[in-house]
């Protein structure tokens, strides 16, 4: 919850802004009081404009301040709300820090410095007060604070700031009729949020500010609109005979369309794993339903309009087919994007893909360049996001093609995942380094978890080649001949799709159908050479069986 206070004539600029939790009210007064009584402009919510939409104002006022005071205590630590306007500050290099009650400030915000009260809750009756008015005298002075360091380069990291798209999880309805559920609803809404929280790609409005308006009676747009929120998560539950159904749907306010929806049933035998599993899952799905409304939004733009993060979108949407133009294509829009924004880790994590693409299937005669070049983008990448699962997810492909240490890889995959348990891309990623060192068990697991989280996004056919190249390097050719059909039909200009359908039919003796799949393959590459696409297949054993089949096809004479 945000704290303010400024000059009457709303002037944007305002020396501190001071974040908190509603149970400390009395004590961002008092702070707020005691800061302007030294002479500075404060911002804080009890002169919050009624017309304006909370989250517009609040993010104004962010970026237009010059300091912003955080007063962690164990509720701001759990509020979405503080989270992410420290998350600005941060991001800024203007966040200062007290800790109310003691309670150490939840991460990343745990690596900057931040004053611990004591025993003294009020700031300004702290015998830190000196040394929290010299670092607001810095920032307002215009000098920086340093922020989280990054060990291996010595210079500052700071988190992932494109505009990200909003959702609100608006408060469930309970269509039981009975008022004593009413906390399992209210529950359900503050797990999702929960689990949504963890995806760094979309902001998410805090809980309190949806349930605010649960007896507003607005529409879905008048609600958007005074939550600033472009997505909505609308939902119901219902409670019956020990069984629970919960409906729900998420809606593009812009678009006025539901781009997803979908039902959960089961007992209540155990209400807590429930909502575990139902947040989730909702979250695994909502994170790429929301990347491709957000790309077909960013293509409806002209380029010329175009934001870094819109053009990280159309990077994201050509680098799909893994097309030699597309990727060219693709990387030519990220540069423009990182012109615009050098450190969007999102557009650097995708241009160290390019780079190891290209020296993977051995595009170009230059492969060292790629090999430097990639690697300093994935690292740069990684110093500005080290906690987004979906950039430390993007970065495992690259760094093992660019010759990162196996087991530095292993525990890079293994962090993306627990960083976000319910990220597709992240399960998805994890289970291809798995599968690439020959751990087949676990990758199948993943995989499969992907593709359940995510089966429809352009992405999730990665997943469903990696299953068949799992089964191809399992012998299971008929089984691998299966996903690739159905992963050629979902997307026909996948290119590594055609590769492995050549080499899977050649194993298992159908060369007439090997050599129809070869000639879609040169039909999307004219000028490719299908043997480089070999790489993908480390197994040693594997990628020999592999070649020799592809050797097979190449003397079939076309029908």
């Amino acid at each position: 919850m945000a704290s303010a206070s400024c000059s009457p004539e709303e002037a944007l600029t305002c020396d501190v802004f001071i974040s908190y939790a509603r149970p400390t009210a009395a004590i961002a007064s008092a702070t707020a009081a005691a800061l302007r009584a030294a002479g500075y402009d404060v911002w804080f919510d009890e002169s919050l404009p009624a017309h304006r939409a909370f989250a517009d104002v609040i993010e104004e006022r962010l970026r237009a301040t010059r300091a912003v005071l955080v007063l962690w205590s164990a509720p701001a630590a759990k509020s979405h709300w503080v989270r992410a306007e420290a998350d600005m500050g941060l991001t800024g290099g203007k966040l200062v820090q007290y800790s109310i009650d003691d309670i150490v400030p939840p991460m990343p915000f745990n690596q900057i410095h931040c004053v611990m009260g004591n025993g003294i809750a009020d700031p300004s009756r702290s015998p830190a007060w000196g040394s929290l008015l010299k670092s607001i005298e810095a920032l307002v002075a215009g000098d920086g604070l340093p922020q989280i360091a990054d060990q291996a380069a010595g210079r500052p990291a700071k988190p992932a700031a494109p505009s990200k798209p909003s959702i609100a999880v608006m408060p469930f309805a309970n269509i039981t009729g009975d008022p004593a559920q009413d906390y399992f609803a209210d529950g359900m809404v503050e797990e999702i949020a929960t689990a949504l929280s963890r995806i760094k790609s979309i902001f998410v409005i805090a809980g309190s500010s949806s349930r605010a308006l649960r007896e507003a009676n607005l529409s879905p747009d008048e609600a958007a609109s005074t939550l600033g929120v472009r997505y909505m998560l609308e939902g119901s539950v219902r409670v019956a005979g020990g069984r629970v159904r919960i409906s729900l749907g998420l809606v593009d306010t812009a678009a006025r369309s539901r781009i997803w929806s979908e039902r959960f049933e089961d007992t209540m035998v155990d209400v807590f794993a429930l909502q575990d599993r139902v947040a989730l899952a909702v979250a695994g799905v909502i994170e790429p339903a929301i990347q491709v409304a957000e790309i077909h939004r960013a293509l409806q733009r002209p380029i010329p309009q175009s934001d870094s993060y819109d053009l990280y979108l159309r990077a994201l949407h050509l680098q799909t087919s893994l097309l030699e133009d597309d990727m060219r294509a693709s990387f030519a829009l990220l540069e423009q994007a990182l012109a615009i924004d050098p450190d969007n880790p999102s557009a650097l994590v995708l241009a160290a893909y390019y780079h190891a693409q290209a020296l993977l299937v051995q595009w170009g005669d230059d492969p060292e360049t790629h090999r430097r070049e990639g690697l300093a983008l994935v690292n740069h990448a990684l110093r500005v996001a080290p906690d987004d699962p979906e950039i430390v997810a993007r970065a495992l492909m690259p760094l093992r093609e660019f010759g990162e240490d196996v087991g530095v890889v292993a525990q890079l995959a293994a962090r993306a995942v627990a960083l976000n348990p319910g990220s597709a891309l992240a399960l998805g990623a994890s289970g291809w380094m798995h599968l690439l060192a020959g751990r087949y068990d676990i990758a199948r697991e993943q995989l499969e978890a992907s593709l359940q989280l995510d089966p429809i996004s352009p992405e999730s056919t990665f997943r469903m080649s990696g299953l068949a190249l799992l089964k191809f390097c399992t012998r299971d050719y008929d089984g691998a001949v299966v996903q690739l059909v159905d992963a050629v039909r979902r997307k026909p200009n996948a290119i590594i799709n055609a590769v492995l359908l050549t080499v899977c039919y050649a194993a298992k003796g159908d060369l007439a159908a090997a050599k129809t799949a070869l000639e879609s393959f040169y039909a999307l590459s004219p000028e490719g050479d299908p043997v480089a696409w070999l790489n993908a297949i480390a197994d040693p054993a594997s990628r020999q069986i592999a070649a020799e089949a592809l050797a097979r096809v190449d003397r079939v004479e076309p029908a």
